[in-house]
């Protein structure tokens, strides 16, 4: 019987420009509720939606929750949000810029949970 918790990396690319930016939490917040260990992986613009202040007023669609609630919530249930480290250096963007609780780690963490058999996805 294998008790492991199911795992999900999202890898995000999509910034404070795309609406898939909140389709991606939506998924990661639905990802935690089904009882999955979620790990969101922000590269390229998506790290962007991390920097303080960023999401504050973001609502990319009207039926969707706005961005910053959808953040908080997955991040309020364990969910991990790590932003790559090249990504955030080329912003000008160090631990200090971002959201409390946001690691900034590279690809080996990425592939770390892989092999531990998480699912992935990515927008």
């Amino acid at each position: 019987m294998n008790t492991t918790t199911p795992k999900l990396v999202i890898v995000n690319s999509r910034g404070l420009d795309d609406e898939r930016a909140t389709v991606a939490f939506t998924i990661a917040n639905a990802g935690i509720a089904s009882g999955q260990e979620v790990t969101m992986f922000l590269v390229s613009s998506g790290v962007d939606l991390v920097r303080k202040g960023a999401v504050d007023f973001v609502r990319m669609n009207p039926l969707d929750p706005p961005l910053k609630e959808l953040m908080e919530d997955f991040m309020s249930r364990g969910g991990q949000i790590w932003a790559c480290p090249p990504c955030a250096k080329v912003r000008g963007y160090d631990p200090d810029s971002l959201i409390d609780g946001v690691e900034i780690t590279g690809s080996p963490s990425l592939h770390a949970k892989i092999l531990e058999g998480a699912n992935t996805l990515c927008f």
